[in-house]
């Protein structure tokens, strides 16, 4: 599912609801750097953890 993450997608993360809404700015190999509301811009191991993508927002 993380490879089909491109910028301008918008996420949340699934261990960390208090980061809010994430919007993906880069996806490049295992990395996936996401502008959360409440804790900024941070930078995601895909193969860690599979962010969870929001439908019609």
């Amino acid at each position: 599912m993380n490879t089909l993450l491109v910028p301008g997608t918008l996420v949340r993360h699934p261990d960390r609801p208090e980061w809010g809404l994430g919007q993906v700015q880069s996806n490049i190999g295992d990395k996936i750097t996401v502008n959360f509301e409440h804790s900024g811009k941070v930078v995601i191991d895909s193969t860690r953890i599979d962010l969870v993508f929001v439908a019609g927002t």
